[in-house]
């Protein structure tokens, strides 16, 4: 299936849960991720703000301001996707496509900083591939040479595709893939 098929029928699936079916999948997710290991060792780690019923961050992000790990929110600028240091929710502001971002007066930073990614997207499949928008935002951010993180993709199950989704060169795979019912380790 063509990418902006597949792009509009899960976006159409997203949009479709209650806030009820959200909140629960979203406990679920976050409840998965926070147990992992690369979680547990990592001391910087970059969320993203969620939108349009993507998987909530929030409890992620208490997580770890509790246990005391830096973390990192976008922020788009221009063309291009730098992360901001927060301290939690209160510290950002809707920006760019109406998604909160960090406040612009923090220090950005890339993706050579982090040990841990949390990615999301509108579909991923099992080999780790992940189709976002169509704006490449992750995919440049994730390019830089110095980057070591982890890269975890956060979804609902049913953005979990069970076959291959079309790729391209560019593509950076995940790692991990979480989702409410499972966790998928790729090799």
């Amino acid at each position: 299936m063509p990418k902006r098929s597949l792009r509009q029928q899960i976006l159409a699936r997203r949009r479709a849960l209650s806030h009820e079916q959200w909140l629960a999948s979203s406990r679920s997710a976050q409840r998965q991720l926070i147990e992992l290991e690369q979680f547990s060792r990592a001391a910087c780690i970059a969320l993203y703000a969620p939108a349009h019923n993507e998987t909530d961050t929030a409890g992620i992000l208490e997580a770890a301001l509790a246990a005391g790990k830096r973390v990192l929110y976008p922020a788009v600028c221009g063309e291009r996707m730098v992360l901001r240091q927060v301290e939690g929710l209160r510290s950002m502001a809707e920006g760019s496509f109406g998604i909160l971002e960090p406040c612009p007066t923090g220090l950005d930073h890339h993706a050579d900083e982090p040990d841990l990614i949390v990615v999301p997207g509108v579909a991923f499949d099992l080999n780790g591939h992940r189709i976002g928008y169509g704006k490449g935002y992750y995919d440049r951010f994730l390019q830089h040479p110095g980057r070591t993180a982890h890269l975890v993709g956060l979804c609902h199950d049913f953005q979990l595709i069970e076959g291959a989704l079309p790729s391209e060169e560019h593509d950076i795979r995940m790692e991990l893939i979480v989702t409410d019912r499972r966790i998928i380790r790729i090799e």
